[in-house]
């Protein structure tokens, strides 16, 4: 079993025995740890469900369903498809959330490549890129919004108010860069795509319940129901489906293990920092000026050190409730910020385990190089247009 173990699953891992022995230790009282676990159940709930409901709306061919249709309307024209592609991304992350992007949008872009004829590099990128940089709009945009609404005192249209424009400069500055580095001809190497044939689904009761799974878990959103229900209900339904027509595909590794140790780990560590002098350490690097730029730019590298979650609650605790700019800015850095390193936002390791299933290579070092030039040019961008326009 440990030789089947990546890097990253023995650095999840050994987060998690960290943790442990803190708790074990007294580093972190047993009240605290309960406390901090007891905040993200939740979102635990959320990520396996999701996950789960993913997976099997793949199975059942949905996914291949609207990537097929999606090539299709771009009639074989590279920037019409960049523009669907970039339009649809930024629309589920936006009203939605990034990790439902992550998880349901990803397998669309992976399946529409073979379909195309076309690189899946550039489709896979533009889901993860923008699963982060476009979450900035709306509370349920982010976890790490959510987490902010107590603090900030606003409702969803005082948010939006505040964030439409930095919104808008964050994804103008992402398509720019998706468009040089992975986008244009010169990466895609051919003139037009071909595209593909419509063929019927293998199992339309499957295909169906899938369908009617997603479109539930979305609407139970609108009508502002928790995210762990919402996607809890829609996995519920699909399974349900799976189970009479082919309880075969159910397997235990629809689970997504990983992410629960990743997850729970962070949370019993970063509280028992914070406890023995983190809080004095994110003062001094925030500063006592009141500087947004040095406040996103401390959210983003802190984001891409240890995951923008925990990050976000890092620093938020040592901002006062009255200072929204610094707080909108921090947002800015933990939701924009996160896009260099593999393990920056849940919504980036979702996305790696997603191509890591459908056999996607992903070349770090460029993953590395051109995530730090867009983190760098879009929360410049994405500052500026709060403190101009926010």
């Amino acid at each position: 079993m440990w030789r089947r173990l990546g890097v990253l699953d023995l650095i999840r891992i050994g987060l998690l025995a960290l943790g442990l022995v803190f708790v074990a230790t007294g580093l972190l009282p047993w009240r605290d740890a309960v406390e901090s676990l007891g905040d993200i159940g939740p979102l635990l709930i959320f990520l396996v469900a999701i996950i789960v409901l993913a997976e099997l709306t793949k199975e059942a061919q949905v996914f291949d369903a609207i990537a097929a249709r999606m090539a299709v309307l771009g009639r074989g024209n590279y920037t019409a498809l960049f523009f669907l592609c970039t339009a649809f991304a930024s629309f589920v992350t936006i009203f939605l959330n990034l990790d439902t992007t992550a998880v349901l949008l990803t397998p669309v872009m992976l399946a529409l490549a073979p379909r195309a004829r076309i690189a899946a590099l550039p489709l896979a990128m533009t889901t993860i890129w923008l699963a982060n940089t476009a979450s900035l709009l709306l509370p349920v945009s982010n976890l790490t919004n959510l987490l902010s609404m107590n603090k900030l005192g606003l409702d969803a249209q005082e948010f939006a108010a505040r964030m439409w424009a930095p919104q808008l400069a964050s994804i103008a500055v992402t398509m720019v860069f998706l468009w040089v580095f992975f986008w244009r001809r010169g990466e895609r190497r051919d003139l037009r795509y071909t595209p593909p044939v419509l063929e019927p689904v293998a199992d339309r009761v499957l295909f169906g319940a899938a369908s009617v799974g997603c479109v539930l878990f979305i609407v139970m959103l609108l009508l502002k129901a928790h995210v762990a229900i919402a996607a809890t209900a829609a996995a519920l339904l699909v399974v349900a489906a799976f189970l009479v027509r082919d309880r075969a595909r159910l397997t235990w590794s629809l689970l997504p293990w990983q992410l629960v140790v990743f997850v729970t780990g962070l949370f019993l560590v970063v509280p028992t920092l914070s406890a023995h002098g983190l809080d004095a350490l994110m003062t001094w690097m925030i500063g006592t000026e009141g500087d947004p730029y040095r406040t996103a730019a401390v959210g983003a590298g802190l984001s891409n050190a240890i995951n923008n979650l925990p990050a976000y609650q890092a620093i938020e605790g040592v901002i006062p409730a009255a200072d929204q700019d610094r707080l909108l800015a921090l947002l800015a850095g933990t939701n924009v910020g996160p896009v260099i390193t593999p393990w920056a936002s849940l919504a980036t390791l979702l996305w790696f385990e997603s191509c890591r299933r459908h056999d996607v290579r992903v070349p770090l070092r460029r993953f590395l190089l051109t995530g730090t030039g867009l983190a760098v040019t879009g929360l410049l961008a994405t500052v500026w247009a709060l403190v101009t326009f926010g």
